[in-house]
């Protein structure tokens, strides 16, 4: 009898992160046997655009889609709102289908999870792609001088010792998260821990799949020249990612190559980038900013020459495995980045995949243009078989099936 998953997110499937990070997996999951359930969070406005694509991506998979509303305000009082109509609706298919384990990912979805384990005896995956409560701290959501802001961090801290504790399986994003696992009074050695990080498709991002004819309609609609050198950053800002840094590094590299432009492939907040470069000096002739679809995302990112991305350096991000950094080396593409994220400059230095830098100083941002000055040759093919040993869904999809299946033996 196959195993039945409920998958508890409180990131939506119409967003973009449950279109790349949650359902491929759970497709896959679903070819190796499981039945699934997916339990959503989503908000209105990505909801009414994007819910037939979700229905068409989960066609044909022995997948079920339950969607609820996620609420944001009032703060706080809208979140207990989301957890007690999690709880509802995850208690409501539990009772219809009898589930095996829940799997979820840190924050909201966990709590769930801990309750479904504490009450109703159902195994537990806990799912930690970032230390939660530290996160909000870190980056900027939570501001521990409010009262009410410090109560809820506390709270969360606790419930993620209880959580770590009870569980029946981990997994992790990078192996600098596993080590701080492994130190944890609460962790058990007997419970299996994986480390799986964020992965790409690499049957998506591919660049040998797209057409030439695609290639020069964006450079033609992006006006984008021959000897144009294009910078990427893919991705949404803002929290931790690093705008005005990545833009002031923007500016001094176009001050040392001339026909450097930069393409922001970002799905909102164009104003704030654009006020950004203007604060630094870049000219807006050398900014392109664009919306892409997961499916034009490939496309655009082969127009790039590097690709820049700066996270603020802390210790919840040694949790972090970026998706875009993935999806970059897939491309063949170098990147520009910084240390003190997850395992990405090992992963850099390991694959020989572009520039990591320790500061974000101007002289920093001066010894690397100085580099790229150089003309050092990254092979594309050598970055994109890293990916493939490192990043590529398919590993995943066996890594989780894995661990899947000891914890639904284990009596």
């Amino acid at each position: 009898m196959q195993k039945k998953i409920l998958f508890i997110s409180y990131d939506g499937m119409t967003d973009p992160l449950g279109q790349s990070q949650v359902i491929p997996y759970l497709q896959g999951l679903s070819k190796n046997g499981f039945q699934l359930f997916i339990l959503s969070c989503e908000k209105q406005a990505a909801f009414l655009q994007n819910e037939n694509a979700v229905k068409k991506m989960l066609d044909g998979y022995n997948i079920k889609w339950v969607p609820i509303n996620y609420t944001k305000k009032p703060p706080v009082l809208s979140t207990l709102k989301d957890i007690i109509n999690l709880k509802r609706k995850a208690k409501q298919i539990d009772r219809l289908y009898g589930i095996d384990m829940v799997h979820t990912r840190p924050g909201i979805p966990a709590l769930v999870g801990l309750w479904m384990k504490q009450t109703m005896g159902i195994k537990f995956l806990h799912d930690i792609r970032e230390f939660y409560a530290q996160s909000r701290v870190d980056g900027g959501m939570w501001n521990l001088q409010h009262p009410l802001y410090k109560m809820v961090y506390r709270y969360f801290l606790e419930k993620e010792k209880q959580q770590v504790a009870k569980c029946d399986g981990i997994v992790c994003l990078t192996y600098a998260a596993e080590k701080i696992i492994k130190q944890l009074p609460e962790y058990k050695s007997s419970v299996p821990l994986a480390v799986i990080p964020c992965s790409a498709d690499m049957d998506l991002f591919d660049p040998a799949t797209i057409p030439a004819a695609q290639i020069q309609q964006l450079q033609h609609e992006l006006n984008i020249g021959e000897k144009d050198v294009i910078i990427s950053y893919l991705g949404s800002i803002g929290g931790w990612y690093m705008t005005s840094e990545m833009l002031r590094f923007c500016k001094r590299l176009s001050d040392k190559i001339p026909q450097a432009k930069f393409l922001f492939i970002s799905p909102h907040l164009h104003d704030v980038i654009a006020g950004e470069a203007a604060k630094h000096g870049l000219p807006a002739d050398k900014l392109i900013v664009k919306h892409g679809t997961r499916a034009q995302v490939p496309a655009l990112l082969s127009l790039s020459s590097y690709s820049v991305f700066f996270i603020k350096p802390c210790y919840s991000k040694l949790s972090s495995s970026p998706t875009k950094h993935g999806e970059i080396m897939a491309m063949g593409i170098p990147v520009i980045t910084n240390s003190g994220v997850g395992d990405v400059e090992e992963i850099v230095n390991k694959y020989h995949g572009g520039y990591v830098l320790n500061n974000f100083t101007d002289e920093t941002f001066d010894a690397a243009i100085a580099t790229i000055l150089g003309n050092k040759k990254f092979d594309a093919d050598e970055l994109r078989s890293g990916a493939t040993d490192f990043y590529s869904l398919k590993k995943a999809v066996e890594q989780y099936t894995a661990i899947y299946t000891e914890i639904l033996c284990k009596q």
